[in-house]
This record gives structure tokens, C-alpha cells and sequence, in this order.
């Protein structure tokens, strides 16, 4: 994309917006802010105008983490027809719905309308002709729909509003009275009236224990590989035949399994003996990965089938009213007063497209069933006859505890052994997720989106105890995860293909590491015997957790440093520290940043997964009135109502 160039002084008298962050968070933020802003500052547009400064040392829409610039082989984990970065009918929210074409909308008109060999190159333009409805692009090609975003996005900005993209990093925030100053890497200082923080995950210095371990490693000769972003991983010091550990088995992992394995010249072909499987063909470039964490499987796969019996009706049991009473009435504890009400969530979600869309499987129909579903308590034996007496096949019914903890009573003598027991739960997770047969795993999926947004609004309220802060949300957020965040079915059929012949193998859930000069040795709690593997090499398999107080980011830093940003600390009723964050703080409305002396500042915002506004993805799928749309707009208008009117920058200043 050409860079906008304007002077800046050429427009010191208008006022100015800078967002620190040019990738799908930042773009959302920009479409927001053109969308209200005739609304909200029609005189200024009509007058000096509005600058918009868009500040990313990555390509502007796409950003790090979607650039073009990484392996081919990454793919998404959305199919194309889930998503989008457009506001549709469904979402509700003060600014004005402004539609526009979701991934899969946009990748049909190009090959229809557009040319797209000369907007991309070969291999993506082949795989853009390729894609489907159905399919998982690689994240090459959603770079590719991201900068068509940010374009069209600026193409509409209102008459007035000026968007000035900087390929560059932002390293400083201060203030010279009311105005703002960002000062960028390459030397330019921009003044504004506003700024937006919207940095995405941020890079964070060793923890102490992380420092100490790749200490110990390098001293023994070891290697250790700490929690960064898997693309951006030096994978070069892993051996071909080495035995490697990686520590964590959600995305990071499948993306590490991609880049040691078909990234080194592997192939996977059809299996001949089962149409549904896949084989691998090494290259002999392979290490042998054995993998572990707390759960110790995969994550569940996302769902290939669309829903059978219409969207549920949600919210029903967690909607918003809910929601405020449990707010007015904190502190709220979540285990016992929030989870039953997230859990019969769930479950309506799940049951109203069984009932829906597999009549053929119940006993009853959905008004009865509605009935006296929403009459017993979760997990009451009420509701434990109910179900039984109206799904007569176990398989339909919905298993939280079976979700949450994949290997629950699994237990095998040694690793050997092992192994033909994970693959068999694996296997089964992918066939429930892609056989129409089992679509109320996507009611229970739209359901839980549904929850995430509630719990959002409970955590950001205040009203929630410390303890459920610490403790309750991370173990909803890892949950959420494993269910909503699952790779596409074709990765696990391909892990499913690496796994048995034993390139990549399996410890079980609660995996323990130790270190000592022979090696890195692992062990779990499913291993009943205690077998143990050594390797010369430990991977920590995740992204680092968020810490304001170790980040990398400059600006940050220099936020935190003099009070104007603070570290969300979570202390129990005695005043002891629960547990950091490592979140910065901000104001659940609209991203304001608190500061530590306990204010809000009111022109400076901050959104993403950095700050304790937590929102389901920087985009969405289609028609679900998405948190994340609802946030964007909120955030957007308030940067609005911040800026001053055109008369108070009338005169440039000096």
C-alpha cells in the first residue's frame, strides 16, 4: 500500500488522532471513527478537518502477526465465510452499521471482477482462485484481505478526515499541555489530541524463571526456546533426529508442528487404506516432537458444518440484564454464582440445535424441553433426568467436564503405551467436529460466544471477588480457548498422520519439566509409572504472558514508568497479591488508561489483548453481533467526544 505523505504542520490547526497499531485492531478502530464521525464532528470535518495517524512498523491493515512476510504453510483458523471486519444488521451499537464484504465475499469478487495476478503473487493468486466457502486460507492471503480493508476503509472516510499511514514505531507518549506528543522511531514527533494504544500481543522480557532456565540450558549445552510468536522463532537450532519438548499444545504448537515438519521439506499424501486419513512422507530433516501440557491434548478442532437448526436464541440465561444485576450486587463470585449461569448457557445453545436440527434424536420436542430445562438448576439431578429421559443417546448429550479435560481417566504404564489412546481421543474430537452428525458442539460454540461477552462485561465491571479475577477467569479463558480456538480438521489430520509414526508423541495431561546437565526431562500425571523423557531441547509452545511491567513496547514502558499506565494487581481481601496480570489497566467502557494515582485519562485509549478489556479476536464472523464490533465502535466514539472543538484549534500551536 502507498503511504499517505502529509506535512504535518500543514494541519497543526486540525485536530489529530494517532493509533498506535495499524493492523486488524487499529483498522477497526479507524472504520468506527469514519463511520461516527459525521455524526460526531461534522463541524470539524466541515471545517479544518481530522487527521489520522495509523502507526505500525508492519504493513498497515495486515500487522504482524497477519503479514505477508511468514511461511505459506501458516493457516488460519477460520474458515472464509467466518470472517469479517464489518459491521453487519446483527450488531448493536450506538455508531452507524456500515456493511462491507467479509473474507469470503471479497475473495469471490476478486476472481470475478478483479485481476488477481497483479495483486498478488502466483502461489496466493492460485490459492485465492482455490478457496472456498469452507476453506482455511493461509495467513499470507488474509493479509492480503486486510490491506483491502484498510483501503476501502480510507476510501470512505468522510470528506475531511485525512488517514496518514507511518511505517514506522512508536516510542514515546508525552504531553505539552492538552496535546499528546508520539514520538515515532524515525525521528518524527507527531502531536495529537488523542491516542489510541491497539499494539496487539506484545513482546515481554524473560520472567525471572525463564531467564534461569535458558541460564542453566546454555550452560549444559542445552537449548531453550522461551514463549514468543511461533513464526518468529529461530527453529534453525533444532537437529534433524533430535528429541524436542514443547511445552503448551495449543495454536503455538500446531504451528510448530507445521514449520518443523512440512516446513522442512515433508510431504502429506491421501492414505490409501482410509479415505480420511492422511500419511506423511518424511524428508529425513525431522525431529521427533513429544508435546505435553496441563490438559495434555490439542486443542478441539473447529467446526466444519454450518448449523442445522438456526441460530439459538441467545442470550437466555447470562443477557445483559443479568448481567447488571450481578454487577449492582457484587462482589461476585463466579464459581458459584456466574458458572451455572454460563453453563446453562452452553447448554441451550447445544441442545437447541439438537432438538433443531436432529429431531430424530430426542424424545420430545423444544418448547417441552425448553420448559423444564430452564427450571432445573445446572448440574442438578433434575436436570440430569431430564436430559436422560429426552436424549436417549449419551453421545448427545452435553459433556463439560469431558470438553474441559479431553484425557479425564486416562492413564497408561509408559509413553509407548500411551500413545494409541491420545491419537484415539484426537481422532474422535476431529470426527465429532467435521461430521454434520454432531453440529450441537457449533450451538454449544455460538453459545459460549454469547457467555464471553457477559463475562467480559463482569470482569471489566469490578464487581467480580480477587479471587475469581486470579483464579475463575483464566480457567475460563484457557477453556474458551480449547473450545472456540481449535485448529482447522485438516492440521489435526495431519498431526493425526505425524503422530502414528512417532514423529510427534504425546505425555498426557499435567506435564511436569526438570532440568539437570543430562537434559531436559518430562513427565506427567497420566504416566503412571513415571516414564520420563529426556530431550536436548525445550520449546515453551505459547505466546509469553502479557506483563506491562516486562514489555518490550518502549512506549508502554515509559507509560508505566511515571504513573500515566498501571499493572492490573488482583489482591485478596487481606491485601495479599492473588496474582499480576500483567494487563494494562483501562476503563471497561472505552479503553480509557487509568493511571496510578488512580484517575482515568481521557485522551488516551488502549484496546487489545495487552489490556484487561478482553474481547473474542480483532475480527469476527459474520452476524453474531460481535463483542469485538460493539467494542470498536465504543472505543471510536469515545476518541470522538475526547477531540476538542474546531475553534479550540484554530490557531496552530506554537
Amino acid at each position: 500500500m502507498p503511504r499517505t505523505t502529509v506535512p504535518l504542520e500543514s494541519h497543526r490547526h486540525a485536530p489529530a488522532v494517532v493509533v498506535v497499531g495499524a493492523g486488524p485492531r487499529g483498522t477497526g478502530i479507524l472504520e468506527r471513527m469514519a463511520a461516527s464521525a459525521p455524526e460526531l464532528y461534522a463541524d470539524a470535518l466541515a471545517g479544518p478537518g481530522l487527521d489520522v495517524h495509523l502507526v505500525d512498523p508492519f504493513p498497515a491493515g495486515a500487522g504482524r502477526i497477519w503479514r505477508h512476510e511468514q511461511s505459506p504453510l501458516l493457516a488460519m483458523n477460520s474458515m472464509a465465510a467466518d470472517v469479517t471486519m464489518y459491521t453487519d444488521d446483527s450488531v448493536v451499537c450506538a455508531g452507524p452499521v456500515a456493511p462491507g464484504p467479509s473474507f469470503w465475499e471479497w475473495a469471490q469478487d476478486l476472481r470475478e471482477h478483479g485481476d488477481p495476478d497483479a495483486e498478488m503473487e502466483p502461489e496466493v493468486a492460485a490459492e485465492l482462485r482455490a478457496v472456498t466457502a469452507s476453506t482455511f486460507p493461509s495467513r499470507r492471503l488474509q493479509s492480503h484481505y486486510l490491506g483491502a480493508v484498510l483501503r476501502e476503509v480510507i476510501d470512505r472516510a468522510p470528506a475531511g478526515m485525512r488517514v496518514h499511514l507511518h511505517r514506522t514505531s512508536a516510542v514515546a507518549l508525552t504531553e505539552e499541555g492538552d496535546d499528546q506528543m508520539v514520538g515515532l522511531a524515525d525521528g518524527t514527533t507527531l502531536r495529537a489530541d488523542a491516542v489510541v494504544l491497539a499494539s496487539g500481543h506484545l513482546d515481554a522480557t524473560p520472567t525471572d524463571d525463564e531467564r534461569a532456565l535458558a541460564d542453566r540450558a546454555a550452560a549444559a549445552g542445552l537449548r531453550y526456546l522461551p514463549p514468543e510468536q511461533t513464526s518468529d522463532s529461530d527453529l534453525s537450532v533444532i537437529e534433524p533426529g533430535e528429541t524436542v519438548l514443547a511445552r503448551g499444545l495449543g495454536l503455538a504448537f500446531i504451528d510448530l508442528v507445521a514449520l518443523l515438519f512440512e516446513g522442512r521439506g515433508g510431504r502429506f499424501v491421501p492414505d490409501p487404506d482410509d479415505p480420511d486419513a492422511l500419511r506423511y512422507l518424511p524428508s529425513g530433516r525431522e525431529p521427533v516432537l513429544i508435546g505435553g501440557s496441563p490438559r495434555g491434548a490439542t486443542y478441539h478442532s473447529k467446526t466444519h458444518y454450518q448449523l442445522r437448526g438456526g441460530r439459538p436464541p441467545l442470550p437466555r440465561f447470562l443477557p445483559p440484564e443479568t448481567t447488571d444485576e450481578l454487577i449492582a450486587d457484587g462482589p461476585v463470585d463466579v464459581r458459584t454464582r456466574v458458572w451455572p449461569l454460563m453453563a446453562k448457557e452452553i447448554g441451550w445453545g447445544w441442545y437447541h440445535e439438537l432438538f433443531h436440527g436432529h429431531p430424530d434424536r430426542v424424545r420430545c420436542g423444544w418448547d417441552e424441553f425448553a420448559e423444564a430445562f430452564a427450571a432445573t438448576g445446572h448440574d442438578s439431578p433434575q436436570e440430569a433426568a431430564l436430559i436422560a429421559s429426552a436424549v436417549p443417546d449419551p453421545v448427545d448429550r452435553l459433556d463439560l467436564a469431558a470438553l474441559d479435560r479431553p484425557l479425564e481417566g486416562l492413564h497408561a504404564s509408559d509413553l509407548a503405551s500411551l500413545q494409541p489412546l491420545v491419537r484415539e481421543r484426537i481422532a474422535e474430537d476431529l470426527r465429532r467436529h467435521v461430521d454434520d452428525r454432531y453440529t450441537p458442539y457449533l450451538g454449544a460454540f455460538v453459545a459460549m460466544l454469547s457467555v464471553y461477552t457477559e463475562t467480559t462485561r463482569l470482569a471489566g465491571s469490578g464487581a467480580l471477588t480477587a479471587r475469581s479475577r486470579a483464579v475463575d477467569l483464566p480457567w475460563w479463558q484457557g477453556f474458551f480457548n480449547a473450545v472456540a480456538s481449535g485448529p482447522p480438521g485438516f492440521r489435526v489430520r495431519q498431526l493425526l498422520a505425524l503422530a502414528r509414526d512417532g514423529h510427534v508423541q504425546f505425555l498426557g495431561a499435567g506435564m511436569q519439566v526438570s532440568l539437570d546437565d543430562d537434559g531436559f526431562h518430562a513427565t506427567s500425571s497420566t504416566l503412571e509409572s513415571g516414564d520420563r523423557v529426556t530431550a536436548p531441547v525445550l520449546v515453551d509452545a505459547r505466546l509469553p504472558d502479557p506483563s506491562l511491567s516486562r514489555t518490550a513496547d518502549r512506549l508502554l514502558a515509559g507509560l508505566l514508568e511515571r504513573g500515566e499506565a498501571v499493572e492490573e494487581m488482583l489482591h485478596d481481601e487481606d491485601g495479599t497479591v492473588l496474582r499480576n496480570t500483567g494487563l494494562l489497566s483501562v476503563r471497561p467502557a472505552d479503553g480509557a488508561l487509568h493511571t496510578a494515582g488512580g484517575e482515568v485519562h481521557e485522551r488516551r485509549f488502549a484496546v487489545g489483548p495487552h489490556t484487561t478489556v478482553k474481547v473474542a479476536g480483532a475480527f469476527t464472523r459474520p452476524g453474531m453481533n460481535a463483542q469485538s464490533l460493539r467494542y470498536n465502535d465504543a472505543v471510536a466514539r469515545a476518541v470522538l467526544a475526547s477531540l476538542p472543538g474546531p475553534a479550540a484549534r484554530a490557531t496552530p500551536a506554537a
